[in-house]
């Protein structure tokens, strides 16, 4: 039997968004809708409104969503459009369809777990080459545009606009409860996404620079390429080591350059991805 890669690469990516849907709906009716308090983004956003208005959330996610998904079939092609608008289609419907049990009463585990799942499924769609929040896409798009403003820049202020919004419509201490569940759900999102392998770049200037390259590929089995430098103050040639490790490994990577140089000058670079080399990982499409 001939198997069929795109075929494969689909049925991972509709498994992951399935499961997210799943899990951010029941963030949403679980632990959020029946606490009062909303997610960041434009999530939040639609969560804010049917708040405010008579208008359901399984309404607002599509329409607010809209714009965004049709700035992301430009920007980053129709088969991520279709598969944002499927997915978050899906969560409209098992917001409706699926019930979910109200698990407690008590806010802060309401904001907490809310955020947790919410994350998590927000998380899992984008494994599955997708989004369930438009917020990512509008940010791209802004800082592509804008020199000064980085996408993380963009989603900080959209962000803090809508809970200072959310504290005079909803009052205060939903807010600050509404902000629990947003940094819940963006580390949890991040987990997801990234993994325990979150990377560390590591570039290590030393005159023990060749003890160091061969300890760190014989015990870690990490490549590490080896640049020429040369030093402003000294004057000197001198070769830097560059290398990629995950986040368990760098303080195994600390031990390597101490045992063998006390002296030597190291930098550490947090990555929010790699691809290819030694350093092996599941790209995601």
């Amino acid at each position: 039997m001939i198997r069929d890669p795109y075929i494969e690469r689909e049925a991972r990516n509709a498994a992951f968004i399935l499961l997210g849907v799943l899990s951010a709906g029941f963030g949403i009716e679980g632990f959020l809708v029946p606490g009062g308090f909303i997610d960041g983004g434009v999530t939040g956003v639609s969560m804010l409104l049917s708040r405010l208005t008579p208008v359901p959330l399984s309404v607002w996610l599509p329409i607010i969503n809209l714009p965004f998904l049709a700035v992301g079939y430009r920007q980053l092609g129709p088969a991520f459009a279709v598969r944002g608008t499927l997915a978050i289609a899906a969560l409209a419907l098992a917001l409706v369809v699926v019930p979910y049990p109200h698990v407690t009463e008590d806010h802060v585990l309401e904001a907490v777990f809310g955020g947790f799942f919410l994350g998590a499924g927000i998380g899992l769609a984008v494994r599955g080459a997708a989004v369930l929040d438009g917020t990512e896409i509008a940010a791209l798009v802004i800082s592509r545009r804008s020199p000064l403003l980085k996408v993380g820049d963009v989603v900080l202020i959209f962000n803090v606009v809508l809970f200072l919004v959310a504290m005079r419509t909803l009052g205060v201490e939903p807010a600050l409860y509404s902000i629990l569940t947003f940094l819940a759900a963006a580390r949890t999102m991040d987990f997801v996404i990234y993994g325990v392998e979150e990377f560390t770049a590591i570039t290590v200037f030393s005159r023990e620079h060749a003890a160091i390259r061969e300890a760190i590929i014989s015990e870690l089995g990490r490549g590490v390429s080896v640049l020429r430098g040369y030093g402003g103050m000294s004057g000197v040639d001198q070769s830097v080591l560059y290398c990629v490790v995950t986040r368990l490994e760098v303080g195994r990577v600390k031990q390597i350059i101490h045992a063998r140089d006390r002296g030597a000058f190291v930098v550490y670079h947090p990555l929010s991805d790699v691809d290819g080399g030694v350093v092996k990982r599941t790209r995601l499409h």
